[in-house]
């Protein structure tokens, strides 16, 4: 028996509403989440054409072949920018007039290669080996409405798929803010690699930390295996605290070895260093049908490291793209989060200081392919200050803007990026303690 889907009603109103419109067929997305027992889909989007595509498959005869991975896998890559904690791409749909219902499986399933290969080159994390990271396959025939369902990459095992209405009204969100202060160096002897690459390695080893940290939901520490509303009713009695959808999440980093381990002071030849520093909004949402405190805390690890690394990537390609000259001070994104109609979920964006709420909105829309209001988004921070200062200019760059610093620190995310040449000595000492010592991230 294969893998069953839960599937929100409004996702089949949506695939049944696309008209192929004299093209061959039209691909999009599947979002949702993952789970040990089965799959919940909660919505759909369809991959937004480009403009010279249009000609191309307005014709019958047209092949999948036509089907633009690297359009495809860019798109998936920008969804899953917009996705908090425990929300994926869970596959990929296509609908298909009827002369081409045979010639799909091959066209998706490189598809779906490319998309995991892209997606998980930029992840911070690693799916566990009890989740499931096969991708799903729904091809739907636009003349009959038929569909067909696939699990795997490497074969047509078919696969259960159900719809529910109201499927995400009751999901449970988790809230958390935390603290950042992220010291990168960059190794003379990686002088070939890029920024960005130099600053995924270092997010990298940062990823360790907030994966080993303790978690504190609503102020306690709950046994991983223990579901996420044990003695809830019992504690509330009909409060209505009982039927709150949202938990506050606090996070625990350890600070120092514990005593039984030991290290060894390193000395590296630097040519300069990253910084990131401030706080930064993190949400995740996970369902409701009896969740797991391991669960839910692993949407938010998840979302912490997501939210920092897709921050850095789109200041990254924003200087690239916009050619933006070297400089002290660069604008780092904010989150936005919009709602989903019918949900408690919301999705989120990231929106640059001198970008426009319509500009946002529209994005949403090209994106996701659904209605947003301007009234609904959520701006969830401040906006966020980088820095960057090179060998000649520091000195007098750091003493001028200290002061202006000083205030946005508290409350943005900075990104400081120092050009200098000499020597950087990283020391990591060990420790003899009774106990562990913790650094306290919250707002």
């Amino acid at each position: 028996m294969g893998r069953t889907y839960i599937v929100e009603e409004s996702v089949g109103q949506y695939l049944s509403n696309i008209s192929l419109q004299g093209k061959a067929f039209v691909s999009g997305l599947l979002i949702g989440q993952c789970s040990s027992q089965k799959d919940y889909v909660i919505l759909a989007t369809r991959t937004p054409p480009k403009e010279e595509q249009n000609e191309n498959l307005k014709h019958p005869k047209a092949k999948l072949d036509n089907l633009d991975e690297e359009w495809a896998t860019e798109h998936a890559n920008q969804v899953s920018r917009m996705l908090p904690g425990g929300l994926l791409v869970l596959g990929v749909f296509i609908i298909t007039t009827l002369e081409l219902a045979n010639d799909f499986q091959n066209a998706l399933r490189r598809l779906i290669f490319a998309m995991e290969k892209s997606m998980n080159r930029k992840r911070l994390w690693n799916f566990t080996e009890e989740e499931i990271s096969e991708r799903v396959i729904l091809h739907v025939c636009s003349s009959t409405k038929k569909y067909l369902l696939f699990k795997s990459l490497y074969s047509a095992r078919p696969a259960d798929w159900k719809y529910q209405s109201g499927l995400s009204t009751s999901w449970l969100s988790l809230d958390c803010t935390i603290h950042i202060d992220i010291h990168i160096p960059l190794s003379s002897t990686s002088v070939s690699y890029t920024l960005e690459k130099n600053t995924k390695n270092g997010l990298t080893r940062w990823a360790k930390q907030i994966e080993n940290g303790v978690y504190l939901i609503n102020g306690q520490v709950k046994d991983e295996d223990c579901d996420l509303l044990e003695g809830q009713k019992k504690s509330f009695r009909g409060n209505t605290q009982a039927t709150s959808h949202s938990f506050d999440v606090r996070v625990l980093t350890q600070l120092l070895l514990n005593s039984d381990h030991r290290s060894t002071a390193t000395v590296q030849i630097c040519s300069g260093s990253v910084n990131l520093k401030g706080s930064v909004k993190c949400r995740a949402y996970i369902h409701s049908n009896k969740p797991k405190v391991k669960d839910a805390m692993q949407a938010v690890k998840r979302d912490i490291l997501n939210t920092v690394a897709d921050r850095c990537e789109i200041l990254f390609e924003d200087l690239l793209l916009n050619e933006i000259p070297e400089k002290k001070f660069y604008i780092l994104p904010h989150r936005v989060f919009v709602p989903i109609p019918g949900s408690t979920i919301k999705l989120c964006d990231y929106k640059f200081g001198d970008e426009s709420a319509e500009e946002i909105r529209d994005h949403f829309i090209e994106m996701l392919d659904h209605m947003v209001q301007i009234e609904d988004l959520e701006i969830a921070e401040e906006v966020n200050t980088a820095c960057m200062s090179s060998m000649n200019n520091e000195a007098s760059l750091e003493h001028k803007d200290d002061k202006q610093l000083e205030q946005p620190i508290k409350t943005t995310v900075m990104l400081k990026i120092r050009q200098n040449i000499g020597v950087i000595a990283a020391f990591a000492v060990a420790v003899l303690a009774a106990g562990i010592s913790f650094h306290y991230f919250s707002d």
